[in-house]
């Protein structure tokens, strides 16, 4: 059924208005006027529920987000098994009179998981001519000041060396040297060692090294060597604080992970194989990333879920189910059954409790409590397999989960007619359009959905983008985070799913984070942006925190009269607060008039969120807060009160009546 887009009025009757915004226009009282637009809340009854889950974050390992992002580890290559040939971003250091070569070594590995060792064969070094390697970072080594760094590595050596590895964080050219340890008696054996690395007053800066050195001659082998700065949390193996600081701002109700293209993999054996990323990280392989590098898998299931519990989000498990990206895919049927297998294992780490055997190997791990679980994805965009295979893969996925686990919905990765056989609890739609595209669609995109007997929605994947496509060669010229056009577009098309949260349960931006050095990033736009020391939001990301951080639980049917604007409007049945949302993707201020039946007053203190700016405005490294809200409070509003949207504008009004 197509239904004609919601319009919203709000009709306040009190006596005076006397409001005036930074950033917004003063709202004021006017006498009728056909030529203003109005909008029109009816507050007599809510027409849909919105959960707590319809703002959430998606997340894969691209962009370096993962290694080189959240994920706290400093050094790169920290396994030795970026390159089979070379060890990438690691080099000699020789001072002078040192002589030294370093090389790959297969021979007498420390473990299965772990199978390359660092080589370092010094025939010259003395205390004040040492001689070792240095790690040069993901684009540096983060210094800050008064901060302490962990170190971790294994290490032995030729049998009599009596040496000891200093290790130290110094600039580039070994000139400065910002904190540093000593570790002492290596043996020939693989041994574990650890050290704390201490910074004193210094200028932040990322053109810093991690170096390990030994001062005299002799051969020592390394493998894992690892640097952690201080985590969110400070949990052991975690994550970095600033950007988990920007993800909790933004209030989500979950987290899809452990990611799209991530989850499938290039081929079946590079899948995101969930077993192999459980227990320490020393003792985790790693994989190829289909974006280009490999991931350490550093993080593991168990670190999702803990990410997930630190920003009080639930988690929202994709399963692996037998397509990977370069069509590779197995039939339904007696193949498939032992994927099957590991997804019904890894719900099982998630939410079983002692008495299960993957359970009790997460309380093993640490976790005592089972996590909070209530939707699993089978797959992820399987509208690309060209065999025809996932309904078939679908259903035995279905079959199953749903006999062991019937309290959990479950999320088909493509549309309700590939999966005939069996119907989804909800579908997974993806959207890439322009900004353009999206302002357009969003009055009506969702109301035509059939709603009687049909899954709901989760809009899985989404992102405005201005006018160069993601998948665009051309799109590689431009900064790697959205503008102001893509947020305005953005925020056009979060009105519509918010309109329709009867339908719309769940949705995410993608991608969420990228590292902007020259190579980090293999997508835009992103939503966040970071190197080593600094995290900006784009424009695209507080339009986000501006729907995320303010909506009710109940969507009110509302009117607008001007087709230019774009709107939605909920209440907190809690509260009574009343958030309007209004999108102004023209360059002309727009004033709409706010009227809402039946409700004789407003308490005195109205809040009015606006991020305004060009269209061409973004936000970057060097100018992180150029495109922010602005947050006012202004007086009661009164019956017929006409508020200015300036040029380009999202504002967001919280009203109690």
């Amino acid at each position: 059924m197509q239904l004609t887009r919601h319009r919203l009025v709000l009709d306040i009757r009190s006596a005076t208005l006397a409001l005036s915004l930074i950033v917004a226009g003063p709202l004021t009282l006017m006498a009728a006027n056909p030529t203003v637009p109005t909008l029109t809340i009816d507050a007599s009854k809510s027409v849909a529920t919105i959960t707590p889950r319809l703002y959430g974050l998606m997340t894969e390992e691209i962009n370096h987000s993962y290694d080189g992002g959240l994920y706290g580890e400093l050094l790169q290559n920290r396994a030795f098994m970026d390159d089979a040939q070379t060890p990438r971003h690691w080099s000699l250091v020789q001072s002078e009179g040192a002589e030294a070569t370093i090389a790959l070594d297969r021979d007498r590995p420390r473990s299965e998981q772990q199978p390359v060792s660092l080589r370092l064969d010094v025939t010259a070094a003395s205390s004040g001519h040492p001689a070792g390697v240095a790690n040069d970072g993901y684009w540096g080594i983060p210094v800050r000041s008064r901060t302490r760094y962990t170190a971790k590595f294994y290490a032995r050596a030729n049998a009599g060396f009596s040496g000891s590895v200093t290790l130290a964080i110094q600039s580039e050219d070994g000139k400065t040297v910002y904190a540093k340890a000593q570790v002492a008696q290596l043996t020939d054996q693989w041994r574990s060692y650890t050290a704390t690395l201490s910074t004193g007053k210094v200028v932040p800066t990322a053109k810093a090294r991690f170096v390990l050195t030994v001062d005299r001659p002799g051969s020592v082998w390394l493998n894992y060597v690892s640097l952690f700065p201080p985590t969110w949390k400070n949990r052991p193996n975690g994550l970095r604080p600033d950007l988990m600081q920007a993800l909790v701002d933004m209030k989500p109700g979950f987290l899809r992970f452990p990611g799209g293209n991530y989850l499938e993999g290039n081929t079946i054996a590079e899948r995101f194989d969930w077993k192999k990323t459980l227990g320490p990280p020393e003792d985790r392989p790693g994989h190829p990333c289909p974006w280009g590098y490999r991931s350490t898998d550093g993080m593991g299931l168990l670190e999702f879920l803990y990410w997930c519990e630190d920003m009080g989000a639930e988690p929202l498990l994709a399963v692996y189910a037998g397509y990977s990206l370069n069509g590779e895919h197995v039939t339904a049927g007696p193949a498939l059954t032992p994927y099957v297998q590991e997804a019904l294992d890894e719900i099982e780490y998630v939410i079983g409790d002692k008495n299960t055997k993957w359970g009790a190997v997460r309380i093993r791990d640490g976790h005592p409590k089972p996590f909070p679980l209530h939707y699993v994805e089978i797959g992820n965009e399987d509208n690309f397999d060209k065999s025809g295979s996932y309904d078939g893969r679908y259903a035995q996925f279905h079959d199953a989960i749903k006999a062991k686990y019937p309290q959990l919905k479950l999320i088909a990765s493509t549309g309700k007619e590939h999966v005939p056989s069996r119907k989804p609890d909800v579908v997974d739609e993806h959207n890439y359009s322009s900004a353009a595209t999206l302002v357009e669609i969003s009055p009506n995109h969702f109301e035509g959905y059939e709603r009687k007997g049909s899954p709901e929605v989760f809009v899985g994947e989404w992102a405005a983008y201005e006018d160069i496509a993601p998948w665009d060669q051309g799109s590689h010229a431009l900064p790697p985070t959205p503008s102001m056009k893509a947020a305005l577009g953005d925020a056009a098309w979060m009105t519509g799913i918010e309109r329709n949260a009867d339908l719309v349960v769940m949705q995410c931006y993608a991608p969420l984070l990228a590292n902007v050095n020259p190579g980090g990033r293999q997508w835009r736009p992103n939503m966040i942006g970071y190197d080593a020391l600094t995290t900006f939001g784009s424009p695209s990301y507080y339009a986000f925190q501006m729907f995320s951080r303010n909506h009710g639980d109940e969507v009110l049917k509302a009117t607008l009269t001007d087709a230019t604007l774009r709107s939605s409007v909920t209440r907190d049945s809690r509260t009574g607060v009343i958030t309007v949302k209004l999108v102004n993707p023209q360059p002309t201020p727009a004033a709409v008039k706010i009227v809402i039946p039946g409700v004789a007053s407003l308490a005195p203190a109205m809040t009015a969120i606006t991020l305004a700016a060009d269209p061409t405005d973004t936000n970057a490294i060097d100018t992180p807060k150029k495109v922010v809200p602005v947050t006012t409070k202004a007086p009661n509003i009164k019956s017929g009160g006409v508020y200015t949207l300036p040029a380009y504008s999202i504002t967001v009004l919280n009203m109690k009546p």
